[in-house]
């Protein structure tokens, strides 16, 4: 006996469901998402700006560098602000999978203050837990987890992460910065302004509250998003 469309119509969203759940309960992401999948436009290139730490002085700082710009080794108490697991996965043009990159990121802290060469004398309310810069190594899958804070704004800025991509064996390098969709001061940020339509939805990476679970170990917000190389 052949099953009622109405009957299929519920065991698909059964399915589904199922399928969320799980993936949610082993911490991956959903990567055929629509959501995951509209990043069609390559990388749009933005300003590196004037804070990004270069690797010679982070090798003389001699602090950790990884993936979780929370917590910083030796220091007790973690990054202050909202954390943020950002969860980014890397294609190229044609939407296969890009691995053994790496991607850095670095923003200013909680307090409005970039960990920088430039601004380690300057007075401020400074937070030694966070890390300022981190990076990590594309999976297989193009896949990346880091852990940050909810990005804050900068005087002159909207809230904003900077980004770069760097491909094995210095064959590309690629600048950029993400966005929070739907904040109010993108309008007025001149950078945000100079991107179309498409590049903005590129950059613009979209907060979900975190699950219970990860509330409970000091996580608020979520996000995934797709990166795609240029061509």
């Amino acid at each position: 006996m052949h099953a009622s469309p109405i009957a299929l119509t519920v065991r698909r969203r059964q399915l589904r469901q199922g399928l969320a759940a799980a993936v949610a309960w082993i911490g991956l992401p959903l990567w055929h998402t629509a959501r995951a999948q509209a990043a069609a436009t390559p990388l749009p290139a933005v300003s590196e700006g004037p804070f990004y730490p270069a690797e010679r002085w982070r090798l003389a700082r001699g602090r950790d560098w990884d993936a979780d710009l929370t917590q910083v080794a030796g220091i007790a108490t973690a990054a202050r602000g909202e954390h943020l697991a950002l969860l980014l996965r890397v294609v190229d043009i044609r939407g296969r999978a890009v691995d053994g990159h790496t991607i850095e990121i670095w923003q200013c802290d909680a307090a409005g203050q970039y960990h920088h060469a430039r601004t380690e004398g300057s007075a401020g309310d400074r937070d030694p837990g966070f890390q300022g810069f981190g990076a990590a190594r594309t999976a297989a899958d193009g896949s990346v987890r880091l852990r940050t804070i909810k990005p804050v704004p900068y005087p002159g800025r909207t809230p904003h992460i900077h980004v770069k991509l760097l491909a094995p064996g210095g064959r590309g390098e690629w600048t950029s910065q993400l966005f929070v969709a739907g904040t109010a001061a993108n309008d007025r940020d001149f950078l945000w302004r100079q991107l179309g339509v498409d590049e903005r939805r590129a950059l613009a990476i979209a907060l979900e509250p975190a699950p219970v679970p990860g509330q409970q170990a000091g996580l608020r917000w979520q996000s995934t998003h797709t990166l795609v190389l240029p061509g």
